[in-house]
């Protein structure tokens, strides 16, 4: 999904910019989630989670008014981030 992702950002700009949003978000979550210790900062967690779902979603969105065909796309936030981060250096 995101190399298709990438494929159609080049030359989408407002993608491209929901695609960096995106990477922002995917870092902070992964940043959080591995400095969370047991029920300590949960809460915290559990906006960060909504907080990127959004951006997903809204990135989402777009792809779809866009009429953007992608690739399975995973409910998985911890899949999504971890490919996410892998692709940044690709922007």
């Amino acid at each position: 999904m995101i190399a298709d992702i990438l494929k159609y950002a080049e030359a989408d700009i407002t993608l491209k910019r929901l695609l960096e949003k995106a990477q922002d978000y995917a870092r902070v979550y992964v940043f959080a989630k591995k400095r969370q210790k047991g029920c300590d900062g949960l809460g915290e967690m559990t906006n960060l989670k909504d907080e990127f779902r959004g951006v997903l979603d809204e990135l989402m969105e777009y792809c779809k008014e866009k009429k953007y065909t992608l690739d399975s796309f995973s409910p998985d936030l911890d899949e999504l981030s971890d490919a996410i981060i892998k692709e940044q250096d690709l922007l």
